[in-house]
């Protein structure tokens, strides 16, 4: 029988993250499983867009994929809960846990699995781009696996990319709500301009909009350009207009669903790129004959999805808290030929910085790492 849950646990908002990238129409429950009688029996628990939006869902998704081929005894169910509100999304989890070995849930909505977890502490479950929800003083739990991504590193490495191609010295970046996963972009991103800047002899602007400034978790006013939501497409495409009338010939996207007005006010323009977010966004980027995509910034999910699953059918699985950095791969930028319109030579600039940001030489600011755009290790 399905129980309710008598308390849920809200995220902190500290856990609060982006999506980035197209939205995805799937049913309720989508079927994805081989037979078997063996293997991990997992699930995947996602909300609004589905396992197919192209994107951050789908890139966890493929991770499961790539373990199933690896495993083929293993099974993979899809499931959606399609309202995008907490507790809808913990009771979604909630209703199917004793069906799985293992639940990987997707995105800070699911930070209160924490109370899933401990009243089933024979399931195991993976938690992307969030930490689990409190519970008392409990901020670990043995049976949840969470991993966060250092999204500055990935803003900076955009960064370094517009200051060193833009055409026009005006770049920007277009982000959704300021929470700390958006201001990490941000703050990494105006990292990466000032370092070219600095390193390079460069004069880019980095062009904000006050009218759009956004306000972090704390009320600190952080600058910027935000929507102030991740689905308004209408106010991500006037946003993204008004910085390209004001110069800009880069922008940096990282407002979800919002983005695609972004990108429809790039293509309009026809002399404007735009770097995506999380995942290569190329495809997205295709504009007739031309692709107005310039990079991506990366957060490698499904390598680390399929890695802790390994982990689990080895028996060596432990819940921890991680933040994943370049120095596990786990973030980068997409320079694989065809999917970058990167030069040689700000390829061969961004690989020296990025070795740099994986020693530690090279730590770009974030919300809360006590430095600044303009005052970070490394500049």
């Amino acid at each position: 029988m399905k129980k309710k849950l008598t308390s849920l646990v809200l995220t902190s908002m500290l856990a609060m993250t982006t999506l980035v990238g197209c939205g995805g129409n799937a049913s309720t429950e989508t079927a994805q499983q081989q037979t078997s009688e063996d293997g991990l029996k997992i699930a995947i628990v996602t909300s609004i867009t589905g396992v197919d939006d192209g994107n951050f869902n789908e890139n966890n998704y493929e991770g499961i994929l790539e373990f199933i081929e690896n495993n083929p005894g293993s099974t993979v169910n899809a499931i959606q809960e399609p309202s995008g509100d907490t507790t809808a999304a913990v009771q979604a989890v909630n209703d199917i846990v004793a069906d799985y070995d293992v639940i990987v849930t997707p995105g800070f909505q699911f930070a209160g699995i924490s109370q899933v977890a401990t009243e089933n502490p024979d399931k195991k479950f993976i938690l992307v781009d969030s930490e689990p929800a409190a519970i008392g003083e409990q901020t670990e739990f043995e049976n949840i696996y969470s991993m966060l991504f250092a999204e500055e590193e990935g803003g900076f490495f955009a960064g370094m990319a517009a200051a060193l191609e833009t055409k026009t010295n005006k770049v920007a970046v277009v982000n959704g709500i300021a929470f700390p996963s958006n201001v990490n972009y941000q703050f990494g991103f105006e990292s990466g301009v000032n370092y070219v800047n600095k390193t390079y002899g460069k004069n880019v602007e980095i062009v904000e909009l006050a009218s759009y400034a956004g306000t972090d978790v704390t009320g600190a006013n952080v600058g910027g350009n935000y929507v102030g939501d991740f689905s308004d497409e209408a106010t991500g495409k006037v946003i993204g207009n008004t910085l390209i009338k004001e110069g800009c010939d880069i922008l940096f996207v990282a407002a979800g669903g919002a983005g695609n007005g972004v990108f429809t006010a790039a293509k309009e323009a026809g002399n404007v790129k735009v770097i995506g977010c999380d995942v290569d966004q190329f495809n997205d980027g295709a504009n007739g004959d031309s692709n107005i995509i310039l990079t991506s910034a990366l957060k490698v999910m499904d390598a680390n999805v399929e890695r802790v699953l390994e982990e689990v059918k080895a028996g060596t699985f432990q819940g921890r808290n991680e933040v994943r950095k370049a120095d596990t791969d786990s973030t980068s930028y997409v320079k694989e030929e065809g999917h970058h319109q990167l030069s040689e030579d700000t390829l061969a600039k961004m690989e020296e910085a990025y070795n740099l940001v994986k020693t530690g030489e090279i730590v770009p600011a974030s919300n809360f790492n006590g430095m600044t755009p303009e005052a970070f290790k490394g500049i």
